[in-house]
């Protein structure tokens, strides 16, 4: 195929022909790169220009793009809520992992402090078989959830033991969590119910019946992968179907069949798996909701799935399977990120009345108030890095936005859910127009919200967001103030010794910046305040005012980090590692029953309290006039 043949071809299809750099220059993609993708997104490189052409527009006209669920409250107040990762949760009673039954009961404490949502990390389904493998942004499936967080003692004929309690005693005790441990411990206790149950009548099996005939193929799929897996770990060849023998990588092949029926109960059971998370979360959820959380809980959308699990192998055609997803190189990393995650093709995404991409948001929205999109640019376009290829080989694709936000709007009504984009780094130009149009809110931390002034002032800040100060990717407010983000970066070897020296500069810079602003707000800010004479009371101080300062935004609403509040030291997450740091095992150093001894809890939290009290601007009014009178 001749040159301007194959740009003909990577054009209709969405590919960009160019990308950006590390120093915002435009980089054009090679001819190499555009077959490949052409290739990963099932494209014959045929002189045929507009054979299989998309038919959806590149993004929506502006005055026809649907608008997404907004609660009718929200016209007249600003709210606050709580994020966390669900599994850092530390209690006296759970085994080793904060679960459904934690939540519950955060639910009753955050509502009793004011606020109105509690936000939780991804909670989709993980590889049962290779627990380690638990990053919940690298899901098997977002279409199921995670049986590691169900609260085995909360299941109906739970008996319980001393032996037991040894082991969950160790669990409880470990500052990391010991995920190959709680699977264990939780799937052996989790079989026994099951085999009991199995024994006896019970009330509920019509309920479950139910369920499962609801989930239809998607579920027993599920859970034929979860049998499967754990087999093919038994046998060495991994717990992800790229590594299983040839006759098992597709799930309708006579093997995958001839297993099924000689695992049936064994499928059953990972269905009954499902159910009790699916009984569980609905059940934190009405916690939530009659503890007073106006919005209740708020979930977190992997951008993709791992490229060897249960939704791969369930449904191979909407996938892409040649290339994954990542991000081209930035200054924070230069050689760019392959996040090894599978996306839905572009012309599969949207198909059908019960499309990929409405069962996967659909899923989410049934248990929630809201949902964050992670990596919401993926509504438009799609960084995609061909296998066997370096991340600065790899392109821009083009997705069907105009669909996709269509379907946020239908969901989101159906299920009375409000949807936030999180849009960082690379955005294209004019999607954060296009998603505020679309009633979708953005996502605004703290560190972002600067322009070469400084730190924004709180007013600019726009109403249709969430406004918070860090995220599970970055250190809490006191670990950036000292650096600790940069150093990380270093020590892991994300960025070179050259440019780590330019981002300490620069995170001097920013210091004083913040302190800036936060003068010119009125804000307490301690003196003679930097990053080598920073005592824990100072930078305790120095949280209160960061919470204060985005608490007075205009934004509908803001995140209170339950890491902030405990000062936790040990980060979530770095980004750009994977066997250097234990990436999602940090567990909180303080116990659920012992938070609300926490002074800088009772800080922050009595801080959101007066800058967002709960109750709409309009009541206050009232109230202030009669006073007055």
């Amino acid at each position: 195929m001749k040159s301007a043949e194959l740009d003909k071809l990577a054009r209709l299809h969405g590919i960009s022909p160019t990308r950006p750099s590390p120093e915002n220059r435009e980089v054009v993609i090679s001819a190499a790169t555009k077959r490949k993708i052409l290739s990963a997104l099932n494209i014959e490189l045929t002189a045929d220009q507009e054979a299989g052409a998309p038919q959806w527009k590149a993004k929506p006209a502006r005055g026809k793009i649907p608008a997404s669920f907004l609660p009718d409250f929200l016209s007249d107040t600003r709210i606050w809520g709580m994020s966390l990762q669900l599994y850092e949760i530390r209690s006296a009673r759970n085994w080793g992992i904060g679960d459904f039954q934690d939540l519950a009961d955060m639910a009753d404490l955050a509502g009793a402090l004011g606020a109105d949502f509690i936000g939780l990390n991804p909670i989709h389904a993980p590889f049962l078989a290779d627990p380690n493998r638990c990053s919940p942004y690298e899901p098997s499936s977002r279409q199921h959830l995670n049986p590691l967080y169900i609260a085995v003692d909360q299941v109906p004929g739970f008996p319980g033991n001393s032996e037991l309690e040894q082991e969950l005693e160790r669990l409880r005790q470990s500052d990391l969590v010991d995920y190959i441990g709680v699977a264990r411990t939780k799937l052996g206790a989790l079989r026994d119910l099951w085999s009991a149950r199995r024994q006896r009548r019970v009330d509920d099996e019509a309920e479950f019946d139910a369920f499962v005939a609801h989930g239809g193929d998607s579920l027993r799929l599920h859970a034929l992968f979860e049998c499967l897996s754990s087999s093919m770990v038994e046998r060495g060849a991994g717990a992800g179907w790229q590594r299983w023998p040839a006759e098992f990588q597709r799930f309708d092949s006579d093997a995958v069949g001839d297993f099924e029926r000689e695992h049936a109960d064994d499928v059953r059971f990972h269905m009954w798996l499902q159910w009790l998370a699916h009984r569980q979360l609905m059940q934190a959820a009405d916690r939530a909701r009659k503890g007073g959380l106006r919005i209740g809980l708020y979930l977190d959308l992997a951008v993709g799935e791992a490229v060897d699990g249960s939704a791969t192998w369930s449904e191979p055609d909407i996938y892409v399977s040649q290339a994954t997803i990542g991000s081209p190189p930035d200054p924070f990393a230069v050689d760019g990120q392959d996040w090894h995650l599978a996306g839905y093709l572009p012309s599969e995404i949207a198909g059908g009345e019960m499309s990929p991409y409405r069962r996967m948001v659909g899923t989410a929205m049934r248990y929630a108030g809201a949902i964050r999109i992670d990596h919401a640019p993926a509504i438009r376009r799609l960084f995609l890095v061909p296998l066997g290829s370096r991340p600065d080989s790899g392109a821009y694709v083009r997705y069907p936005e105009d669909r996709l936000l269509q379907i946020l709007a239908e969901v989101s009504a159906e299920h009375r859910c409000l949807v936030i984009g999180e849009s960082l780094g690379m955005i294209p130009e004019g999607l954060q127009e296009d998603l505020a149009t679309a009633g979708i809110l953005s996502y605004r931390i703290l560190s972002y919200e600067q322009d070469e002034k400084g730190f924004k002032p709180a007013n600019v800040y726009p109403v249709l967001a969430l406004a918070c100060i860090s995220t599970h990717d970055h250190q809490t407010l006191a670990g950036w103030w000292r650096g600790a983000d940069i150093q990380d970066r270093c020590e892991h070897g994300i960025v070179p010794p050259d440019i780590t020296e330019e981002h300490l500069k620069h995170r001097r810079r920013e210091r004083r910046y913040l302190k800036a602003v936060f003068n010119a707000a009125g804000l307490d800010v301690p003196p003679r305040l930097t990053a080598a004479r920073a005592s824990q009371e100072a930078l305790q101080d120095l949280t209160v005012s960061a919470y204060r300062f985005i608490a007075r935004t205009p934004s509908l609403l803001t995140s209170v980090r339950l890491a902030d509040l405990t000062d936790e030291k040990a980060p979530t997450n770095i980004p750009g590692t994977s066997d250097s740091y234990p990436n999602w095992k940090p567990k909180l150093s303080v116990l659920l029953e012992d938070l609300l001894s926490v002074p800088l809890l009772k800080r922050v939290t009595a801080a959101m309290r007066e800058e967002r009290p709960r109750f709409a601007s309009a009541a206050r009014m009232e109230i202030d006039r009669g006073r007055n009178e």
